[in-house]
């Protein structure tokens, strides 16, 4: 397998870096007078596949602030805060403007014209290795919740990051590496009585999309206490919390296998959490368990989520803001502006699952071929 990650060549997108000929200017936007002037932001693009480009952001003015727009219109205070950086896959003008002690620099803008046909791979971690060792998933792509405190709903693992040997981590026996057989591999353990190890990737702050078709080959462990997941949380996270930020479920499962077995693909936000949140589940035919090779996809569009098992026509829920009439105070939040960065976990024990028991096998191990994002 090939890796087409690319994030070597970094360059400010006053230059041409295969983005269909982005354009920069700085202008307009209440900069601050005499000594109290803020520097607008600096954009930077990387080449990634086919036209696209991952899209970074720093400040000029230490300490400023960065807020942005995809939509060409003037950002504001109001407008997303750049928290990490954002694939551009479409024709789209980003505007910037940093801001310090209640003053906006002026607006840096930059147009994007890739003009990329739909179904267009523009993203993707091939999970390649050909060092002949377990080798660190990418860094520039992947980091890692740690420890037994970081996530909520009562599970039993210390989540492990690459290497780590605080205990019960254990870098001999790791949780997740990239093995030489081209898959990532995430492993919950039993290091001994009553503990339990694991590994929850994220891109947070490194990687983040708006709008695609997210899709991934994955292999999940099936038996009581384990739940496998690959979701999405937005950026804004950071500043607004969860459930605002929105949440995607793509793959989530939990416990033995059944017959038929399934998948359940939900999403939630403001007003549909927990029992009120939004999902449906995809039954497998008989005698087919999630725990054989599966693909698994999400189809991001303007004011629709759907999700599909195998095939990109073989689409089992669909969920869009009109899904949220009957609930009270629910919020759409996929639509905000905002990109959303990956998660790939094997949680042990939990509120939905429970704890494992005597029939539960460790270590067992989670699977992920790949995960790549094409255009609409």
């Amino acid at each position: 397998m090939r890796s087409f990650l690319v994030f070597l060549l970094l360059v400010p997108i006053t230059l041409s870096v295969g983005c269909g000929g982005g354009t920069t200017e700085n202008g307009g936007g209440g900069g601050g007078g005499g000594g109290n002037s803020v520097s607008p932001p600096a954009l930077f693009a990387a080449n990634a596949q086919n036209g696209a480009a991952i899209v970074s952001m720093s400040p000029a003015t230490q300490g400023s602030t960065i807020y942005y727009t995809v939509d060409g219109s003037t950002p504001s205070t109001s407008s997303p805060l750049y928290l990490a950086p954002f694939l551009v896959a479409s024709n789209v003008t980003v505007k910037a403007i940093a801001r310090l002690a209640g003053t906006s620099s002026s607006v840096t803008s930059s147009s994007f014209s890739p003009n990329i046909p739909a179904d267009t791979l523009v993203w993707s971690d091939e999970f390649s290795n050909l060092t002949g060792a377990n080798a660190q998933p990418d860094p520039n792509v992947w980091t890692y919740d740690t420890g037994t405190s970081c996530c909520g709903n009562n599970e039993l693992e210390d989540y492990c990051g690459w290497n780590s040997s605080i205990s019960p981590c254990d870098p001999a026996n790791p949780n997740a590496y990239v093995g030489t057989d081209g898959y990532l591999h995430i492993w919950a353990r039993q290091p001994s009585s009553g503990v339990y190890t694991s590994a929850r990737l994220k891109s947070q702050g490194l990687f983040s999309f708006q709008y695609g078709r997210l899709e991934f080959r994955a292999l999940v462990p099936e038996a009581q206490g384990f739940w496998p997941a690959v979701w999405l949380l937005g950026n804004n996270i950071q500043t607004i919390s969860w459930p605002a930020c929105g949440e995607q479920d793509v793959l989530e499962r939990v416990n033995a296998a059944t017959d038929p077995d399934w998948n359940a693909g939900s999403i939630h936000g403001t007003g549909f959490t927990g029992g009120t949140g939004l999902g449906n589940l995809y039954y497998f035919p008989s005698g087919e368990p999630a725990s054989q090779w599966h693909t698994y996809g999400m189809i991001w569009s303007p004011a629709s989520v759907q999700y599909y098992i195998d095939d990109p026509a073989n689409i089992y829920a669909s969920f869009t803001p009109a899904s949220l009439t009957s609930l009270s105070g629910a919020v759409w939040p996929f639509d905000a502006g905002q990109s959303n960065f990956l998660i790939i976990n094997l949680a042990i024990g939990g509120d939905w699952p429970g704890p494992p028991d005597l029939t539960t096998p460790f270590p067992s191990e989670m699977l992920v071929d790949y995960i790549r994002v094409y255009t609409n």
